[in-house]
């Protein structure tokens, strides 16, 4: 499987930069784990840190939830892993597999692209529970793209410490 990554956009209005931006990010997380056996997604980079490729992948659906489902949606829908709430139990991969985790994510941002997309401007807000703010669109946009920026440069290294591969 090989993942088409598009670069950013270089100019647009303030709508279309965010959500090229965001998608170049989605996609490069994507392209992280390209051709990388299930085992290898679960590897760990070093103790006593439990991030692994697969585990940025669960945790991403579960932002991509929480702040475009339940926060601007408004959706009373629980975490993808956790009923309970726990943001933790994404990160830990044990059993779980490629497909698994991109169907749980690759649904996850479409939810999200659909939310967007109907949404008649950026200043759209929407209830953050667990902050107890109102926050907008445009505010859930610039820190999905602050959170998978982050979590690719641990990409960057969980693969490098998977089979040697560099650069995005």
């Amino acid at each position: 499987m090989t993942t088409e990554r598009i670069g950013p956009p270089l100019a647009g209005d303030e709508r279309a930069m965010l959500r090229g931006f965001l998608d170049h990010h989605r996609a490069t997380l994507a392209l992280k784990c390209d051709g990388l056996s299930d085992e290898d997604l679960r590897r760990r980079s070093m103790p006593p840190s439990a991030l692994s490729l697969l585990g940025l992948v669960r945790h991403m659906a579960e932002v991509e939830r929480a702040w475009f489902r339940r926060t601007i949606a408004g959706e009373d829908v629980p975490l993808v892993w956790s009923p309970e709430g726990d943001y933790q139990v994404a990160y830990d991969p044990a059993g779980s597999t490629r497909s698994e985790a991109f169907a749980a994510w690759e649904a996850e941002v479409a939810h999200s692209r659909r939310i967007e997309a109907a949404a008649a401007s950026l200043d759209v807000t929407g209830r953050n529970a667990r902050w107890n703010v109102e926050v907008s669109l445009r505010h859930v946009m610039l820190h999905l793209i602050h959170e998978y920026a982050r979590h690719n440069g641990h990409a960057d290294l969980l693969r490098e410490g998977v089979d040697g591969t560099v650069g995005a």
